[in-house]
């Protein structure tokens, strides 16, 4: 049998495709959860506590129940019985504290934001206007806000039950592990010693959709569609918490707008609506408006960070030592504890230290619940490990280039083993950073930044240095499991061959924005030799994917895109015994390339898309196999992934204004095999917005009684294009050898890289004024007071020292 199809050669992976998703998802033509209306659906509201922290004494709903189109109006009592605590998956310690967390307040409310009552009604405006016709009756209790106060000693509690503020601490050390020597021998032995507090102000998700979600309980299986990043999760997490049969309900995720994080998560929202949709057995639908979105879902960050950084004179570091307070919010949601340690084992950044000691305390505050926010950990380990390390260059009088290749891991020692615990499977940073250095123009830059000090320019130039490295694919289960975190790391795929030689594919992998259409089709393509527009992706629905662990933790396309390919692998297979059934011939005579198995040496051929049609109809297959090429695989990695990069930024800062605007901006990013280069592209311009803006803009700010006062965008700065500078972005590649496509994540390096190397750039612009630190965000007033901060120090020294002669 000769076949008529055409083998393909021209590779997919590697090439710059558009993506297949765009055309719908910015023409409108697409499925917001928001969109969706069902029959008969009615419209939740809720109302939320203006206090931080105080008792419900009373709350009157006679009012809100009589007004027009109200269908119910429910309190946390009602619903008391049956809406169970949110979830928390990641006990870190067996002794870690968990206060009950309702999605509907019952007698506290903890945060300013919490639910406390919600509003079923025919239209979303006559459940919010029936809102203002609640009467709570609140008693005030002590606000807890200050982090290092509230895990003191003798605090104000946020749950007296609990006896404490701290939920737990939990500590990594080197000299126990195996891993590193003991770090207070390395301290005490020090011949420098650098010790510093940083503070990783708290941020906002804020992604472009504000979560929406809707539920259909009137077949005899309830229909949830939500703006989620997890809908597997979700499904799982649900039924455990509310007692549904899982496989009584199915979890949607359409079209979503953005997630960063701040859709990981079960939300109070998704709950009730549920509860309510199950209650009055009518279709319902919740929409936060984009100030519940800034109260009311969970923030990222906020820590304070202290670090003690041991080296030799020669700027060999010896040891480094953390300790971490992080600020848990009022509860703990589904990651919230395990996102500080995530960054335990990244604190050591890309270098070779001796000893290594990480301790973190997580502790309650009145504030809304922290979680996972782009990066979860690791940008706020990098984030200290870059800052240090540039004040031991200080230190030393060392170029902080110079430096860190001093203490860098070299490209020859990789697989290497980390003092943190890991193995860093490959990298050249010695590459990347050859490379950021030349296209940044390094030595120019250092020689005007002189010029322009040498002449006390107003406007002085700093430069900024941030290499990095990140665990990414967040997998392998049995270390998750080693982490006490409550699932596995494993992704699921399935590979459908279609009688007409088309190809659907179904991916565990759940996109919000990162073009799983369209790489999952170029990997597909190549590996079945199939037209990329023959292929179709479906995902985010549990009854189209029936297994998955969804997308976060830049996991995509590293265990997400290998199951995949392990599915693809299988199809061929399958078909291989049938196509050698067909062409009279031995399997081991056959190869299989460009869609065709081909007989060895002749030119004889059958196309993969023929096996196909031949399986459909079944008329001539070998005996004793099914008409079959369907396949399925789940991959469990054996270890993370881990990208790499060097990110330099020359910023300019007005002494007289403290305005800092960013003049030049490279990075060179290894992420291993590129599948798709513009999809990188967008994925790290994405990245570097966000660490940029966490570096000057970005902010959550309470009053003294716990309120938000940065709720809406206009005082929680957010940067357009006109704050950002053009990027030059380059890579080198270091193919990730744990994986057959060589990959690594890509999509939270920009955010993790880039904020460390703003912030050293405005510290160095000023170092010579006196400037010692400038808390982010750099916002202008922060750097202004800075700046007469340290003129007023060196004043004060000079009078001082005038005086003593």
């Amino acid at each position: 049998m000769t076949s008529t199809a055409e083998t393909r050669t021209e590779t997919e992976v590697g090439r710059s495709r558009r993506r297949k998703e765009d055309e719908h998802l910015l023409t409108g033509r697409t499925r917001w959860t928001d969109n969706i209306v069902l029959p008969g659906m009615l419209h939740a509201a809720i109302l939320r506590s203006p206090f931080a922290h105080a008792r419900i004494t009373n709350i009157d709903v006679d009012e809100a129940r009589s007004r027009p189109g109200v269908i119910g109006v429910y309190t946390g009592a009602d619903l008391a019985d049956e809406q169970g605590s949110l979830p928390c998956a990641w006990p870190i310690t067996e002794d870690q504290k968990a206060p009950p967390a309702p999605s509907l307040a019952v007698n506290t409310v903890n945060f300013a934001g919490e639910a406390v009552a919600v509003v079923v009604a025919r239209t979303p405006y006559e459940a919010h206007d029936a809102l203002d016709a609640i009467d709570v009756d609140y008693e005030d209790l002590p606000v807890v806000l200050d982090l290092a106060a509230a895990a003191a000693d003798g605090a104000e509690l946020v749950h007296p039950d609990l006896r404490t503020n701290v939920s737990a601490t939990w500590i990594f050390d080197s000299a126990e592990a195996g891993s590193g020597g003991n770090v207070d021998d390395a301290i005490r032995d020090a011949e420098v010693l650098v010790e510093r507090t940083f503070r990783q102000q708290r941020l906002i998700p804020a992604f472009m959709e504000p979560r929406s979600v809707v539920v259909d309980p009137t077949a005899s299986q309830i229909t949830m569609w939500s703006a989620t990043q997890v809908p597997h999760i979700l499904r799982l997490m649900l039924a455990m918490t509310l007692g549904i049969p899982e496989h009584k309900l199915r979890v949607i995720a359409p079209d979503v707008g953005g997630g960063f994080g701040g859709k990981l998560q079960v939300t109070p929202e998704e709950v009730l609506t549920l509860l309510l949709a199950r209650r009055l057995n009518k279709p319902v639908k919740y929409t936060e408006t984009r100030s519940e979105s800034m109260v009311a879902a969970h923030h990222g960050r906020d820590q304070i960070q202290k670090l003690t950084l041991a080296a030799r004179r020669d700027g060999t570091v010896t040891g480094l030592k953390v300790e971490l307070l992080a600020d848990m919010g009022a509860y703990l949601r589904l990651v919230t504890p395990g996102v500080p340690i995530l960054g335990a084992f990244m604190f050591n950044g890309i270098y070779k230290f001796g000893s290594y000691r990480f301790q973190c305390t997580n502790v309650f505050t009145s504030k809304v619940p922290t979680d996972a926010y782009r990066g979860a950990g690791r940008p706020e380990a990098t984030f200290a490990i870059e800052r240090i390390m540039d004040e031991l260059a200080v230190e030393l009088s060392m170029d902080p280039l110079e430096l860190r290749e001093k203490n860098w891991i070299k490209h020859e020692e990789f697989p290497f083993d980390t003092v943190a615990g890991l193995t860093y499977d490959s990298g050249n940073y010695e590459a990347a950073t050859a490379k950021a250095r030349e296209l940044f123009g390094y030595d120019e830059l250092r020689r005007e930044q002189a010029e322009r000090r040498e002449r006390n320019d107003p406007v002085q130039l700093g430069l900024g240095v941030s290499t990095f490295t990140e665990m990414c694919g967040l997998a392998p289960s049995r270390v998750l499991g080693s982490l006490s975190y409550g699932a596995g790391g494993w992704e699921h795929a399935a590979v459908r061959m279609l009688p007409t030689g088309k190809v659907e594919v179904v991916t565990g992998s759940s996109a919000h924005g990162q073009g799983h259409e369209t790489a999952w089709s170029q990997i597909v393509a190549d590996r079945l030799g199939i037209p990329f527009e023959d292929i179709e992706i479906l995902h985010g629905d549990t009854q189209t994917s029936t297994r998955g662990l969804d997308t976060y933790g830049s996991r995509s396309l590293a265990v997400g895109g290998i199951a995949v390919v392990k599915a693809a692998e299988k199809v061929v297979a399958k078909a291989r015994p049938i196509a050698a059934h067909l062409m009279e011939c031995s399997e081991d005579d056959l190869e299989f390339t460009g869609g065709q198995f081909r007989v060895k040496g002749t030119e004889r051929a059958v196309a993969l898309t023929d096996v196909a049609l031949a399986v459909f109809a079944a008329h001539n297959l070998p005996d004793g196999v099914e008409p079959n090429l369907d396949s399925e695989a789940t991959y469990d990695p054996d270890n993370f992934s881990f990208p790499h990069g060097t990110h330099l930024c020359a910023i300019e800062v007005d002494t007289e204004t403290g305005h800092a605007r960013i003049r030049k901006y490279v990075c060179v990013d290894d992420v291993g095999h590129v599948v798709n280069p513009l999809i990188v592209e967008g994925q790290v311009h994405g990245g570097l917005a966000q660490g940029i803006a966490q570096a000057l803009y970005e902010e959550a700010v309470h009053d003294e009684s716990g309120t938000l006062l940065s709720g809406s965008f206009a005082e929680y700065l957010l940067p357009t294009a006109v704050d950002l500078p053009s990027f030059t972005t380059d890579r080198t590649e270091t193919p990730a050898p744990g994986n057959p496509l060589g990959v690594k994540g890509v999509g939270e390096s920009g955010t993790i890289a880039s904020t460390p190397a703003v912030v050293n750039s405005v510290l160095d612009a000023l170092r010579h004024l006196g400037v010692r630190e400038v808390e982010m965000p750099c916002t202008p007033m922060r750097v202004w007071h800075a700046i007469r901060s340290a003129q007023g120090e060196r004043n004060d020294g000079n009078a001082t020292r005038g005086g003593t002669r």
